[in-house]
């Protein structure tokens, strides 16, 4: 396997590989709205990428909602690099972030098909599943214990 390096970066400093994998996951491969992706919460949010060999190949954002709620979103790794464990590393990544912030509460919209990785990451449903950006969701959420 490669060596996966992972970095909390600067969103101005780092937009275009930020925007880079997102265009490539969301806008060409699952269709999105690029102003559904583009919705102006970039600048306030924490941004992580995942690097092979200097190669941005994933990233996530964490976005604060409040002092004790933060929203994971915009999760994505380029298709050639799924099935590494990218994907769950961001997501610990971010959970941590969240966490180092004495933040209480995590929010996610799931796509349904990879549920069950936030459900290892011990995320639970709750409500019904919806549809966001043409896709089907689920709201998860996470307690966290400092």
């Amino acid at each position: 396997m490669s060596h996966i390096t992972f970095q909390l970066v600067n969103y101005k400093e780092y937009s275009a590989a930020i925007q880079g994998v997102r265009q490539s996951v969301f806008h060409i491969e699952q269709g999105v709205d690029p102003s559904l992706d583009l919705d102006g919460k970039d600048e306030t949010a924490d941004h992580i990428l995942a690097y092979i060999e200097n190669q941005p190949v994933g990233t996530v954002r964490v976005r604060y909602l409040d002092h004790q709620t933060a929203k994971i979103e915009r999760l994505a790794v380029l298709s050639e690099f799924r099935g590494q464990g990218i994907g769950k590393r961001l997501m610990e990544e971010a959970l941590n972030i969240a966490a180092n912030k004495q933040i209480n509460t995590v929010v996610i919209h799931a796509q349904d098909y990879v549920k069950s990785l936030y459900l290892k990451l011990g995320f639970l449903p709750e409500g019904e599943r919806f549809e966001e950006a043409g896709i089907s969701h689920l709201k998860m959420i996470k307690l966290l214990n400092f």
